[in-house]
């Protein structure tokens, strides 16, 4: 039987990121005192560089939580992902700060269920919903993202009561780079045969993160951590564990059960492809080109390897690249229950992961419950003895 101990990260690291959240609620509520603008988010797709070039503040407001889904299936069916059914359940009940304090509700057409729940949580706060063309290889599609991101940019300019420039855009352009490239070197600790950081604590850092309301000092905070790993040069393994690549749907702080017992299991969580992961870390935008701004980001966000996507070649390519990079030894593909897209993208990612990489694969189907706990733990250590 393998070792399944593992060593954490610097318990003093880990506290200071765990209090991010507490204190920018704080940080948030003070801001609003002082006439900020919030802007709460609920996608990748939704393009932080507008909202900050707006003077305001982009927040992350997806619902990761089981608890307030019994608020949701008041007006939402039952059988509907439990994404859509926990964002809206803290909405509906009042117990995202985050939520609260938003002037304006950014969303996005990744799926039909997020779509209509959109429509009824406009009753609650002004919404505005992004339209993603699904297609990213047609011209046409481009040119629609294009669009999406001139109204926005009215939109935001409408609602605020301020002017978007070119020159205030480009600046966003550049500090949202600055955090992808701060993130992207944190998750690249783990391509070292040593890994540095495990899943579980990089899943709590990057949450966390995404509450924090200034992005230069969260640039600084990402350096010096990536610094400080680095110094005290502690590996969480010594490259014997199997390194399991996660992909699929998002995966946030309350449930995060499927990284927490690969790395119980006898595994290492070495990368996530997720949406809060590595999926868009990679996309930088070329500071030089001098074309108009909101051209630069529709290129930027088209190219979003989403299951929305139809092709999705880009999350097939990004995957081979990261089992590459990140020497992995398996790949586990999550869908939330009733997640179509990825549910039904799971099939094509089998065939790319068993063919072309040649490595393992399980995909698992589940919801924000602990009820099937033990059965997912015997599967994934099937999973780990067979690696």
């Amino acid at each position: 039987m393998k070792d399944k101990s593992v060593k954490s990260m610097d318990s003093e690291l880990m506290e200071f990121f765990l209090d991010l959240k507490g204190k920018n609620m704080i940080t948030v509520k003070d801001a609003k005192e002082n006439g900020a603008k919030v802007v709460g988010i609920y996608c990748t797709y939704g393009p932080r560089e507008l909202v900050l070039a707006a003077g305001a503040i982009p927040v992350g407001i997806c619902g990761t939580h089981e608890e307030t889904i019994v608020y949701a299936e008041k007006d939402l069916p039952r059988n509907l992902c439990p994404v859509i059914k926990s964002s809206y359940g803290f909405a509906v009940s009042d117990q995202c700060p985050y939520f609260h304090f938003s002037d304006l509700i950014l969303g996005e057409t990744t799926c039909d269920g997020k779509k209509k729940m959109f429509e009824i949580m406009g009753k609650m706060k002004p919404v505005h919903v992004m339209d993603i063309p699904q297609n990213p290889k047609l011209e046409d599609s481009l040119k629609q993202m294009y669009s999406e991101m001139k109204l926005l940019k009215n939109v935001l300019e409408k609602n605020f009561n301020v002017e978007i420039t070119d020159k205030k855009l480009r600046e966003a352009i550049h500090v949202v780079n600055e955090n992808n490239k701060a993130l992207k070197s944190l998750h690249d600790l783990n391509k070292l045969y040593k890994p540095m950081i495990l899943g579980g604590d990089l899943l709590k850092i990057t949450f966390q993160l995404g509450f924090h309301t200034d992005r230069y000092e969260r640039v600084n905070m990402l350096d010096k951590l990536v610094e400080k790993i680095k110094e005290i040069n502690e590996p969480v393994d010594n490259g014997k564990r199997p390194r399991i690549l996660v992909t699929g749907t998002p995966i946030g702080m309350g449930c995060e059960k499927i990284i927490t017992i690969v790395e119980e299991s006898g595994g290492i969580a070495i990368a996530m492809e997720n949406c809060f992961g590595y999926k868009t870390l990679g996309l930088q935008i070329d500071e030089s080109d001098k074309r108009d701004p909101l051209l630069l980001l529709a290129e930027k966000y088209i190219n979003i390897g989403c299951a929305v996507m139809s092709p999705n070649d880009n999350r097939k390519k990004l995957l081979n690249e990261m089992i590459e990079e990140f020497k992995v030894d398996g790949v586990i593909d999550l869908s939330w229950q009733a997640c179509h897209v990825y549910n039904i993208e799971s099939h094509l990612i089998e065939r790319e992961v068993k063919n072309n990489a040649k490595l393992p694969y399980l995909h698992i189907e589940t919801d924000f419950s602990n009820s099937d706990i033990e059965n997912l733990r015997a599967r994934i250590e099937a999973f780990m003895e067979m690696i």
